[in-house]
């Protein structure tokens, strides 16, 4: 006999609701372990691993990046006359830096502001927003006056200073731990493009371009173009390896040949810069030479290439320690040494004090002598001891100048003008107009009226009315410009 109907109709309800709750008891004890078996699954990937890694190392390194917009004057493309009409005006670029000192020291290229009348420096905005589009959150950013402190043509560097503190800096790597292969990375402004990062390896730890140049580079396939110049390259460790200075292309975009200044340089760079205004070479109080086949054959070497000692300067440091003429170098703290720049690029890296570990070649013989670093004297280090803090300041100008006199524009060299006021150091007052001076500047007028002394100077600033505009005529490598400003 089969149930009744209703009773069957109850036992398939409660089978049902039994069976749902066995799930719902079933799932709730599952989900740990299925939440925690999804975790490890994530945690165990690789490849997601390495994209939060390199995910963090940028988001810790971009607030250290700023864009630099250089306005200056120069040859412009015209659209009317002919090829032959040189037409001058103005130009505005756009490149990279660095913050290297919370202070506002940025570290940027040489080239970047040449000719440069007004610096201005983008600081990078909040990166707390982590949303999809923080890049385009991140198009804001505080544009700020910034000023040259020192510019060192020689390796392509300048430091700059901006009115701000508090701000993130990027370390300094040590070169000397850095490899070939080393996974690194781009950051700047390539075409314009604020807040871009590009990712490759070290293509080559010491790459030497020019034969007959001292610097030696670091050479990466990190993909780098026009406006990345003076940006960093940095290691998996978020530090500083280099600065951006150029590439090598036929088309002008990447193809994988980019170079970067390599970070000792950059930190003893910086620091003298700031110190000076101008890079200090060491020596070691010897005459260096290239050896050549011609040489080796009229002097009887052993070897028909490297550098071989012509002189040494009597109690120099070489000569006290035992370095003689025609030994040869043949290797520098254990490194192998065949040519010049090589030698120079050593001295670069060092400073005054440092000891050089000198392998030499004398005759047969193999010999080593431990040599100190001295400091390549210097025409302009004198111009401190000239200096007063209540006497030379401009204040209007936020510098220290110098009155041109005889003693003064004999250490200079030759002058367009022969007089003027020399820009010797700059002063820290929140008050001075935001004009791009920098050590070393002669100024020659203001608003037209010719200044030969400090007195003067100042008198002519005295005399002209707050927000009035002025127009400097300095002089800046023999050449002769305009430095307009609004007085504060």
């Amino acid at each position: 006999m089969s149930a009744p109907r209703s009773f069957r109709r109850r036992t398939s309800d409660f089978v049902l609701r039994t069976s749902r709750w066995c799930l719902a008891a079933a799932c709730v004890l599952l989900a740990p372990a299925l939440s925690a078996r999804a975790e490890e699954s994530q945690t165990l990937n690789p490849l997601r691993q390495y994209s939060d890694s390199i995910a963090a190392l940028v988001k810790r390194v971009s607030p250290t990046v700023v864009q630099v917009l250089v306005t200056g004057y120069g040859p412009v493309d015209s659209a009317h006359g002919n090829a032959t009409d040189l037409v001058f005006g103005r130009q505005r670029s756009l490149a990279s830096g660095v913050i290297v000192d919370p202070s506002g020291y940025i570290i940027t290229n040489a080239h970047v502001v040449a000719g440069a009348r007004r610096i201005e420096v983008v600081l990078p905005g909040s990166t707390t927003d982590v949303s999809p589009i923080r890049s385009v959150a991140d198009a804001r950013g505080r544009s700020v006056e910034a000023r040259v402190v020192g510019v060192a043509r020689e390796v392509d560097l300048a430091l700059l200073q901006v009115d701000a503190t508090g701000l993130p800096a990027l370390p300094m790597a040590d070169y000397d731990a850095l490899r070939q292969g080393d996974l690194v990375f781009a950051f700047g402004s390539p075409e314009g493009l604020r807040n871009s990062v590009t990712m490759g390896v070290v293509s080559a730890v010491a790459r030497q371009p020019d034969a007959d140049h001292p610097m030696v580079y670091i050479q990466t396939d990190a993909p780098i173009n026009h406006g990345n110049s003076g940006g960093p390259l940095v290691n998996a460790n978020g530090e500083l390896v280099g600065i951006n200075t150029f590439i090598m292309s036929e088309s002008g975009g990447s193809v994988g040949l980019g170079f970067a200044i390599p970070s000792t340089i950059v930190s003893l760079a910086s620091q003298q810069l700031r110190q000076f205004g101008h890079l200090h070479q060491g020596e070691i109080g010897a005459n260096l030479q290239t050896i050549t086949p011609d040489l080796a054959r009229g002097l009887g070497l052993k070897q028909d290439w490297g550098v071989i000692v012509s002189d040494v300067k009597p109690a120099g440091p070489a000569e006290i320690a035992g370095l003689g003429v025609k030994d040869i170098i043949v290797s520098i703290d254990d490194k192998p040494i065949d040519s010049l720049p090589l030698v120079a690029f050593n001295l670069y890296t060092r400073q005054a004090g440092d000891r050089l570990h000198v392998g030499i070649l004398r005759g047969a013989q193999h010999m080593t002598f431990d040599v100190v670093v001295i400091e390549r004297p210097e025409a302009f280090d004198g111009i401190g001891d000239l200096l007063d803090p209540d006497t030379s300041v401009v204040p209007q100008l936020g510098i220290l100048g110098v009155s041109i006199d005889a003693d003064l524009g004999l250490a200079i060299g030759s002058l367009r003008v022969p007089s003027g006021v020399m820009v010797a150091a700059h002063a820290e007052d929140r008050h001075a107009a935001a004009v791009s001076l920098s050590a070393g500047d002669v100024i020659h007028s203001v608003n037209g009226a010719a200044v030969s002394n400090l007195q003067e100077l100042r008198a002519a600033l005295d005399a002209l009315k707050s927000h009035s505009p002025v127009v400097l005529q300095i002089e800046r490598d023999g050449l002769l410009s305009f430095l307009t400003f609004e007085l504060e």
